[in-house]
């Protein structure tokens, strides 16, 4: 059976590179497209990283694409990598469909910060977790990791490794379907982060404007603890995002997130729920559902304590994955689930306005 080359050439081309998200033809890596009468089709393309982490996820959905095509049996896909000149096309290309999370009214992803008013309330396991299980769902989501002194992402995501960047647009790190972007992928395990307030902004500034994160559906921003400068740049910079509080059951945290939930709702960042982490025998019931209560806001859900969620962490496989029957992955579905969309306000932000 004759193989139509043009058709095996769309289909292929129109495969998505996994860590960019565009097609292979949009980015130029689809070079050379071959079939013999045999049916034994042969794929050339030009990866736009040498030792591309992805390649072989690459390689199996070229594969996968070109074995749709009527007549074809097999497939050989050969790697190359691009020289400066076409990943500056790339780079290009990048610029001209990139969208800012900073933009003007309209449009743009469901942005949530989740916030805690003190640490070690597992407000990062728990972005995490939510992040894995709406992109589970078929979401295009992204985590922005701003707790830039105590950065938890690498760890959790099971990632270390810088991103890649194209003439001033860096990509984000993929992991477990979701798009990651941390400080922890810049510097060592053993280096602390001693920055003051400008530098986190610039930091924070270029992570909203000068990475390419696509097409997402979901941004979760894992803030640090409490009311300091992130916070505040994260009012500012993002301005339809809605809150989330982390909280464990004592009143020691609830009393401390409510400060938080303030602060947001002042600078009319609406709080889109609480969620009551560690909850159960050992610290009790209760803190979480009268923070709602004074935020004037819903119980999102209740996650139980137990060892899963923290071998899980450890093992840089969040534990909707790892145990996906574990009490706690079936109460943090719930609340992925539960989170309203976020009511976008005019208030702090550029408007699309056209002088005529």
């Amino acid at each position: 059976m004759r193989v139509d080359h043009e058709r095996l050439r769309e289909i292929v081309g129109g495969v998505d590179d996994p860590e960019i998200g565009l097609s292979l033809t949009e980015l130029g890596m689809l070079d050379d497209v071959r079939v013999d009468r045999r049916g034994h089709a042969q794929v050339s393309v030009a990866l736009t990283t040498p030792g591309c982490p992805l390649a072989d996820a690459l390689r199996e959905k070229v594969v996968d694409a070109a074995t749709r095509v009527e007549g074809v049996r097999t497939v050989d896909v050969a790697f190359t990598v691009m020289d400066e000149r076409r990943r500056a096309s790339v780079g290009r290309r990048l610029h001209e469909t990139r969208t800012s999370l900073t933009g003007a009214l309209g449009g743009g992803p469901r942005v949530y910060a989740v916030a805690s008013g003190k640490g070690g309330v597992g407000k990062s396991t728990v972005t995490a977790n939510l992040a894995v299980a709406m992109a589970a769902d078929g979401q295009r989501v992204g985590v922005l990791d701003a707790d830039v002194w105590g950065y938890s992402m690498p760890q959790l995501f099971g990632v270390r490794r810088a991103p890649m960047a194209f003439d001033g647009v860096m990509l984000p790190v993929p992991a477990h379907g979701v798009a990651l972007m941390s400080i922890g992928f810049f510097v060592t395990d053993e280096q602390p982060v001693a920055w003051r307030g400008p530098m986190l902004h610039k930091a924070l500034e270029q992570f909203c404007s000068d990475v390419y994160w696509g097409g997402l559906d979901v941004l979760l921003v894992d803030l640090p603890p409490g009311t300091g400068d992130v916070t505040l740049s994260v009012l500012q910079l993002l301005p339809d995002a809605s809150l989330v509080v982390v909280t464990t059951p004592q009143r020691a945290a609830s009393s401390v997130a409510s400060r938080v939930g303030r602060l947001a709702r002042d600078a009319g960042m609406p709080v889109a729920g609480v969620v009551e982490n560690m909850s159960g025998a050992v610290f009790g019931s209760g803190g979480g559902a009268s923070l709602a209560a004074e935020l004037s806001t819903s119980l999102l859900g209740e996650l139980p304590l137990g060892p899963e969620v923290r071998e899980a962490g450890d093992r840089g496989v969040p534990v909707v994955l790892a145990a996906p029957d574990d009490p706690a992955s079936v109460a943090l579905r719930g609340v992925a689930t539960a989170l309203p969309a976020p009511s976008r306000a005019l208030v702090r932000r550029p408007l699309p306005l056209l002088v005529t």
